[in-house]
């Protein structure tokens, strides 16, 4: 503790410079935190992905490519199959073209919901069971356009009626959270049946089947025999589990991992060099003062522990900093990207490479000072 005001003073030698290190180290440890934590979240996102909720596509295009509805009964008599439920998607805008929205057609038949990652109160069930043109909305699309149960809701689409109308009209029967951060936030649900009747193209068909397993394990199982009972047809399937499919997303992307360590090290290593520079001149500037040091009994172990201290303290604090500004930017940008979060490991982790690239920071400077001559130092004064 005796050391303290020391270790401060020398800090705070040359303001100016401190200030220029404690910036440089705050905005490399902010982006620290920000890729760490991006990587953490996407981690969690494709761990938290079900493994045992399979898509059944078509194997050509899992977007443009349908199936035909009668695929359905062949799909449930797979061994292992709890539950089917086909799914068409399209695009809807609600008033101006930059509020589009998703619609997801269903079948809400008896145990549906186990086959998506849908929370709905049973009555908002019921009530799309007997209402054809109703709709269940997420929370947050209800809560945008103040969208509340019984309103009618009038959407422009690209997909035409049987009355050669784009324009369709569906009823607010309830409302749903989804657990999936990537199964978008601006969809509403509707009735198929309702949907295929009124569509003029396409009709029995499905853009893909949620397919549930009755045991996780049996997964891959379960989809490579869906995929083999159709592997002949004019309808060849592809068939992977919401988690495959978050991956296979992240890897088209490219090597994430690769590509953040990449940034981290070029980003720790200029920083490196930069403050190792900085220190060694600081050393130079204070011979005259670590020579007095010395020759009031100040062991050249001290001396080297004073300067390693002195960047430990910097660098900490301003890694802290760093860290702690990423903390507060992650709440905005999981608006962006949903799921994204920076778990307290890499906090500790953060701090732990600040005290290390401290040391090795100052270990040139700090050792330049532990052999320091003090009749040469001072005599320079």
């Amino acid at each position: 503790m005796r050391f303290l005001p020391l270790i401060w003073s020398g800090i705070w030698r040359k303001p100016g410079r401190t200030n220029l290190i404690f910036l440089q180290v705050s905005v490399a440890f902010a982006l620290f935190g920000v890729l760490q934590g991006l990587k953490t979240g996407v981690e969690h996102v494709i761990g938290d992905a079900r493994a045992d909720l399979l898509l059944v596509h078509s194997s050509l295009n899992v977007l443009d490519d349908s199936l035909p509805l009668g695929l359905f009964e062949g799909i449930k008599s797979v061994p292992g199959v709890k539950v089917v439920a086909p799914v068409e998607l399209f695009r809807a805008i609600y008033q101006n073209p930059s509020q589009k929205l998703g619609i997801v057609a269903i079948r809400p038949d008896e145990g549906w919901l186990s086959a998506f990652t849908f929370t709905i109160a049973p009555d908002y069930v019921a009530a799309l069971r007997s209402t054809r043109t109703g709709t269940i909305i997420r929370e947050g699309l209800a809560k945008k356009y103040g969208w509340k149960v019984g309103d009618h809701i009038p959407l422009m689409t690209t997909t035409k009626q049987m009355n050669g109308s784009t324009d369709w009209a569906f009823d607010v029967v309830g409302t749903y959270t989804d657990s999936d951060v990537g199964g978008g936030t601006e969809t509403l649900l509707i009735n198929y049946a309702y949907f295929d009747e009124a569509r003029f193209a396409g009709k029995g068909t499905v853009q893909h089947f949620n397919v549930a397993v009755s045991d996780p394990k049996l997964a891959v199982n379960v989809a490579d025999a869906i995929d083999r009972r159709f592997a002949n047809s004019a309808n060849a399937t592809q068939t992977d589990s919401l988690r495959e499919l978050a991956q296979s997303q992240l890897q088209a992307i490219g090597d994430l991992n690769f590509l953040i360590r990449t940034i981290v090290s070029v980003v720790l290593v200029a920083l490196l060099f930069a403050t190792t520079t900085m220190m060694m001149q600081s050393i130079r500037e204070r011979t005259p003062e670590l020579a007095v040091l010395k020759t009031l009994g100040f062991t050249d172990r001290a001396v080297f522990l004073l300067v390693v201290v002195e960047a430990v303290a910097v660098f900490v604090a301003a890694a802290a900093c760093g860290l702690a500004l990423a903390l507060l930017v992650f709440p905005f940008a999981s608006k962006i990207v949903p799921g994204l979060s920076m778990p307290f490991i890499v906090v500790a982790l953060g701090l732990v490479c600040a005290v290390l690239v401290a040391a090795i920071s100052a270990l040139v400077p700090a050792v330049q000072a532990a052999k320091l001559n003090i009749a040469a130092a001072l005599a320079r004064r």
